[in-house]
């Protein structure tokens, strides 16, 4: 488990994130995730969660305590038991000698707590982790968007150059110009907006660690480079062994040693007694002891027993909704990267260089005359929309892909050997 725990981080870190040499303050989601490790609260949590646990098994493993007594009968009565020649002073030590294995049952069910917990912060883990990812995301995703604005604004730049050019040729009216400065300002504003989404993303990020100002740069690869994964079958087959899953296990485990401990009560435990009496008038000394047992335990422990066995029986069917869920969140997840990713190399391959054509050739025509503005400045609106349609497809493949590798723990891509240098483990 730690073993697919620890593929899971590298493969996360894979999918968004190039290592090249960064600068003292670049942050790569490798460096993003160690913060998260070393300093979230929600794992930190665990450690004080653990101490409770191992004083709840200290306290399951005390037996009975002893218990010292001291009764005076008979004094400072009437007749021959006035003052405290007739008192009889009674030292005893008492306690309960357990039935049934409660003491076993106790220690399996405090121990089964404490194995169970390394399986709840491992998964916790590894959920910071994927969300890790996806904040990093964002920010690389307001870059992306930066940089297709500056492309859309060069585009315009050029659009003002020539309608300002054949205005001053007396070919074209001030209204053109005009339009065209307008778009280019709507341009800028898209880039204002990018810049906008880059503060907030970057500052969504670094509250995962704490911190409150953050001057860093994320050192991000292509998001359009999308990886190939598995068939969907096969991707289904790894959920099994997921730790959403094996914490069910845990839980079995859990619930059994209750079951244990509730069938324990069914033994009647004895309470003894045993001392010494002294006889204040004759200076005489007995021993004396007890033994009392309740009755009707058996009776009383049933309630307990078919709450405990009523617990277990549902926890497979809690398991198999779960695994359901698991199963539609997969291949909903699988579907979404499977589209995008099409969609992402289609307009790669086909839309992008053919309109990348089509604006080149309807500038050369604008400023030949042979096209209106409207014509020019429609290509160039498609071209930018097609980039932004990209983009859009490829973020949404990378969050499908992050969830995908949350679900499996599964690498799709080589992680560089920085990234295993940096031995993040879980």
């Amino acid at each position: 488990m730690r073993v697919r725990l620890a593929a899971f981080a590298v493969c996360v870190a894979a999918c968004a994130v190039a290592f090249p040499t960064a600068a003292a303050d670049d942050l790569t989601l490798n460096d993003a995730m160690i913060r998260v490790a070393d300093s979230h609260p929600d794992l930190r949590l665990f450690g004080a969660r653990s101490d409770v646990l191992a004083a709840e098994r200290d306290r399951a493993l005390l037996r009975p305590a002893l218990i010292a007594g001291a009764t005076v009968e008979n004094a400072f009565g009437s007749g021959e038991s006035s003052g405290l020649q007739g008192a009889e002073l009674t030292l005893t030590l008492a306690s309960v000698l357990e039935r049934g294995g409660k003491l076993d049952a106790r220690r399996t069910l405090a121990q089964s707590r404490i194995d169970a917990l390394a399986i709840e912060r491992e998964t916790r883990r590894l959920d910071l982790l994927a969300e890790v990812a996806r904040r990093y995301l964002a920010v690389v995703a307001a870059q992306k968007q930066r940089e297709i604005a500056q492309q859309d604004i060069a585009q315009r730049q050029r659009t003002v150059a020539g309608a300002r050019q054949r205005m001053q040729a007396g070919a074209s009216p001030e209204s053109v110009v005009l339009t065209a400065q307008a778009a280019l300002a709507r341009a800028e504003l898209d880039r204002a907006r990018a810049e906008q989404r880059l503060i907030a993303a970057r500052q969504h990020l670094a509250a995962l660690w704490g911190e409150r100002d953050p001057d860093f740069d994320v050192v991000a690869r292509d998001p359009l480079k999308l990886p190939a994964i598995d068939d969907f079958s096969s991707l289904a087959e790894l959920v099994k062994s997921t730790p959403e899953l094996v914490q069910f296990a845990d839980e079995q485990r859990i619930r059994e040693a209750r079951l244990q401990l509730a069938r324990s009560g069914r033994a009647a435990d004895l309470d003894w007694q045993v001392g010494v009496r002294r006889l204040q008038a004759t200076d005489d000394f007995g021993l004396v002891g007890s033994v009392s047992m309740p009755l009707g335990s058996r009776t009383r422990a049933q309630p307990e027993i078919r709450v405990a066995e009523a617990e277990l029986a549902s926890l497979e069917i809690e398991r198999e909704a779960k695994g359901l869920a698991l199963y539609s969140t997969l291949a909903e997840a699988h579907g979404r990267y499977r589209v995008a990713q099409v969609e992402v190399q289609r307009l790669q391959n086909d839309v992008l260089p053919k309109l990348a054509q089509a604006e080149t050739a309807a500038e050369r025509a604008y400023r030949a005359g042979a096209i209106s503005y409207l014509e020019w400045a429609q290509l160039q609106s498609e071209r930018t929309t097609a980039r932004k349609q990209q983009l859009d497809a490829a973020l949404d493949a990378q969050r499908a892909l992050i969830e995908i590798q949350r679900l499996t723990g599964q690498a799709f891509i080589a992680a560089p050997a920085a990234t295993t240098a940096q031995g993040i483990s879980l």
